[in-house]
């Protein structure tokens, strides 16, 4: 049974994080992302089916900052 030892040579494929990092700084101009389109607003006529248990429409109603 052979021991591996804690300390090792680092090889040739690893990288260190500043390396890393400078490789992904200029590829990132290479990845371009198109400007995704909003979608158009929905009149509330066109909303059908949204039930709304009054126990939940009260507590909502309740709070002075959504998210409380």
């Amino acid at each position: 049974m052979t021991k591996h030892s804690a300390l090792r040579e680092p090889r040739e494929s690893e990288m260190s994080l500043a390396q890393l990092r400078g490789d992904c700084a200029r590829m990132a101009p290479h990845w371009v992302v198109p400007a995704a389109a909003k979608p158009a607003p929905v009149p509330p006529s066109l909303i059908h089916g949204v039930v709304v248990p009054a126990a939940s429409a009260r507590l909502v109603g309740t709070m002075s900052v959504y998210g409380d």
